[in-house]
């Protein structure tokens, strides 16, 4: 990865060992075994410094997570979740189950691709790492995070309607629309007049407009 290069929020970094992460906090007992199954991390919501890429370290359990930062020279790879749905990478062989997750990715793709939006959405969370890593990291009552990146605004109207859409599968999807500004709950926005939660690199703030934050925001 390129030094100047600043890769986008949720973005998979594989690294090139466990020693380059310098820890927030001392690090967990947790991570060691955890890095050593899947050398993978995730790139955090936060501006990054002139040393390192602020990113998350994933253990086994929901309660295991931990804040680090890694310089970009210790990156091998760096997957996106708009990477993993445009290769589809849920119907690569995998040697453990496929949980109601991972399945719902057919239909999910289905939705997204109807609407005009290949190669905006991918998969995020427990099941993006999955399928970056290979490692199983989903269980039969996991949610399915996505991230859809919109550089320009998307209508209440359009977005409740893509939101119905996914809300009538039977799996729990949570769509963050990631604007230029910040991302916002697709649930959230879709449901809304007022002003909603923005998640910003800055942190959080309040806008009526997720794509005119700049203009609109206040902080929370």
């Amino acid at each position: 990865m390129s030094a100047h290069s600043v890769p986008a929020v949720h973005s998979l970094f594989r690294l090139s060992s466990a020693d380059a992460l310098e820890w927030e906090m001392d690090s967990p007992a947790w991570a060691a075994e955890s890095l050593r199954r899947a050398p993978f991390v995730v790139m955090r919501r936060l501006l990054p410094r002139t040393s390192g890429l602020p990113v998350g370290v994933r253990g086994t359990t929901r309660s295991q997570r931990a804040a680090a930062w890694v310089s970009a020279g210790a990156v091998q790879e760096c997957i996106t979740p708009q990477m993993l749905a445009a290769q589809q990478a849920w119907r690569q062989r995998r040697d453990f189950d496929i949980m109601p997750a991972v399945a719902a990715l057919e239909e999910v793709a289905a939705i997204f691709d109807g609407h005009g939006m290949a190669g905006r959405w991918g998969p995020g969370g427990s099941v993006g790492f999955e399928l970056a890593s290979g490692v199983a990291s989903t269980t039969p009552a996991s949610d399915l995070d996505i991230v859809w990146v919109a550089t320009a605004s998307v209508t209440r109207a359009d977005a409740a309607h893509l939101h119905a859409e996914l809300s009538a599968l039977p799996v729990r999807i949570d769509v963050l629309l990631e604007t230029p500004n910040g991302a916002v709950a697709l649930a959230e926005y879709a449901n809304s007049v007022g002003t909603i939660l923005l998640r910003s690199p800055q942190g959080p703030r309040l806008s009526r407009d997720p794509w005119r934050a700049h203009l609109e925001a206040c902080r929370a």
